[in-house]
């Protein structure tokens, strides 16, 4: 089977995968596809850091290498992936986008889920923009420019996982990794127009992964499709007894009930984050319901639910976050401030006035938080909400940042500990991605899947290319 090179950038993960295995395609031919694609637009885009064009061919030739022999060298045979560059990747240095750690020697191993991506055969293509150590962006005083919109270079692609969304939405990569600690998968899925899951607190090892807030952290994976996005969990997740935070849960087959539908299923919707709490944009909200159609439509019954107030999430998640970032930072903030970007540092040093008392206080009532929110969807199979109030803002504006970058529904489920997944349900008037959010019980991500692939099913939002 041959392939015009014009599709290579767009194929699906899971179509890549197969082909290759198959003989139809040249790993080597779809890794030099990509990093042409790379040369002839991130410049206008600088979704990656570092582009890793010699080992990536190197690892692509030997994918082919091993078709030839028969041997398969697992899911990922042969398909390119990006890393967030806050994840761990042996010889080379972690940045965080941050001149802090800009000099810092090459890494001496690989993270957990470095490792897990290069095991299922993968080939890492490159390390992606991030905000400063996952927190502070778009930053303009860093040494990297931050990662921008592909549907839109004026706008914000999202963060602080900006590159690896970026990248993934522009046929760059078909799979990136990227990191959920208020909504850093799910933000640059959803302004990005991709598919983000923040898997279950401990479902993905974050072994070899900058922190930021140790018990807010999560790492999940980004990709076009809700399949491919499947396929990936399928290999990050699994218990790793070196995280401390990992479950020793087991790992279901994702893929599995893809085509199962939603017939019967019980959904909930939580309205009151994006109609009450925070007042959406016309098109967010409208995008919102109309994707309840649609599922209502497939066999899904939609009930409204209510569960505690966007604020009270956001202060509980804050202090947690600020309390642990700036304990994380505090050495390197006395001794180099100098050295960090005004906004990470905007954004982390009220951690220094927050007591030991805020801080406990902010963990008992997240306790409560989580048991009353498992408790609101004991008898529901997911949960349905917006993810961010507005489509992606201008991103050399900063007072829009001040304004829109807080306006999203995302870091409940960063208290919560639940899987969260977001998609995009739609454009603006200005052709810029909408989202919403798919919820689930712990552990319980494959349920997710069912009911994303359903509506993707359903809908062409996915097939739609940016304007590159």
């Amino acid at each position: 089977m041959s392939r015009p090179e014009h599709d290579l950038p767009f194929l699906s993960l899971t179509e890549a995968a197969a082909l290759i295995k198959s003989g139809d395609l040249s790993a080597v031919s779809y890794t030099q596809g990509l990093l042409d694609h790379i040369t002839a637009h991130d410049g206008q885009l600088d979704s990656f850091l570092r582009v890793l064009s010699e080992s990536a061919l190197e690892e692509a030739a030997a994918a082919d290498r091993a078709v030839k022999a028969g041997e398969t060298l697992g899911p990922l045979h042969g398909v390119p992936f990006g890393l967030k560059d806050i994840v761990d990747v042996a010889g080379l240095p972690t940045t965080a986008h941050s001149q802090v750690l800009a000099q810092q020697p090459p890494k001496t191993g690989d993270a957990a889920v470095t490792k897990r991506l290069r095991g299922a055969g993968g080939v890492l293509l490159g390390k992606t923009a991030t905000h400063e150590f996952a927190l502070g962006g778009p930053s303009f005083d860093l040494p990297w420019p931050p990662a921008r919109n592909p549907w839109n270079r004026e706008r914000y692609p999202g963060g602080s996982s900006s590159g690896s969304g970026a990248a993934v939405a522009a046929g760059f990569v078909p799979m990136a990794i990227g990191t959920d600690t208020g909504g850093s998968v799910r933000n640059p899925a959803t302004a990005c127009g991709i598919v983000g899951l923040k898997p279950t607190y401990g479902r993905v090892s974050r072994r070899g992964v900058a922190p930021l807030s140790y018990s807010l952290d999560h790492v999940g994976p980004m990709t076009r499709t809700v399949a491919d996005n499947a396929l990936m969990l399928n290999v990050l997740a699994g218990h790793d007894p070196d995280d401390p935070a990992s479950a020793d849960v087991p790992v279901a087959d994702y893929t599995a009930q893809l085509e199962a539908g939603v017939k019967g299923l019980r959904l909930g919707v939580i309205r009151h984050f994006h109609n009450r709490d925070m007042i959406a944009a016309p098109e967010m909200a409208e995008a919102l319901e109309e994707a309840l159609r649609v599922l209502q439509g497939l066999g899904a019954e939609v009930v409204e639910i209510e569960t505690a107030p966007l604020t009270q999430y956001a202060t509980c998640n804050r202090v947690i976050l600020l309390s642990e970032a700036y304990a994380i930072h505090r050495r390197w903030l006395a001794e180099r401030p100098g050295d960090y970007g005004e906004l990470f540092l905007g954004r982390v040093l009220p951690g220094a006035f927050l007591t030991g008392g805020d801080y406990v206080d902010a963990l008992r009532l997240r306790r409560k938080m989580t048991t009353d929110f498992n408790r609101s969807i004991k008898d529901l199979d997911a949960v349905i909400a917006v993810s961010s109030m507005d489509a992606a803002f201008a991103i050399e504006d900063p007072d829009e940042n001040a304004l829109k970058y807080p306006r999203q529904a995302r870091t409940p489920f960063n208290l919560t500990g639940n899987p969260a997944l977001a998609m995009p349900n739609g454009f603006d008037g200005d052709g810029m991605p909408l989202a919403m959010q798919i919820i689930g019980k712990n552990f319980d991500e494959a349920m997710i899947y069912r009911i994303a692939a359903a509506y993707e099913g359903a809908t062409e939002w996915h097939q739609r290319r940016p304007p590159l």
